[in-house]
């Protein structure tokens, strides 16, 4: 399982609030893989010099055809900014035909409490997951 390990672009303060986002993303055939992983790349390589970016990691399954991203901010504008700045925008538009399932979870942290964990974070994710799927159900 190809991890990238937490990075710090910019240092954040020492007491201050961070804005976090992680995300999983499923493709939907074993072919999309390699496409997916690359354009990842180029969105990390990004990341490490945006404005307002604290840290972030990634976590390739691919095998599972299953990504995970892991991601701190100064504050929600920061990851805003960086989502619709190139090459990030086109990236996550030329890559919705791929997706079977995206999802996200966003939360508010103490700068003192980063790197964020994986455990939280797949934490969170599973029961936002759990959510959607309860609130797709209930639509229906």
């Amino acid at each position: 399982m190809p991890t990238l390990p937490w990075t710090t672009p910019n240092q954040p303060p020492p007491h201050g609030t961070a804005f976090v986002m992680a995300s999983r993303f499923e493709v939907r055939s074993a072919k999309d893989v390699p496409r997916f992983f690359l354009r990842s790349l180029a969105t990390w390589r990004q990341v490490r010099t945006a404005p307002g970016a604290y840290g972030a990691s990634l976590i390739a399954q691919p095998l599972k055809r299953v990504f995970y991203t892991l991601s701190a901010w100064e504050d929600r504008d920061a990851l805003y900014a960086y989502a619709r700045t190139e090459p990030h925008r086109g990236i996550m538009t030329s890559l919705r035909s791929t997706m079977r399932t995206s999802t996200f979870v966003f939360w508010e942290v103490d700068t003192g409490q980063l790197p964020i964990t994986w455990d939280d974070a797949k934490r969170r994710l599973e029961q936002q997951a759990r959510n959607d799927a309860a609130g797709g159900a209930a639509a229906a």
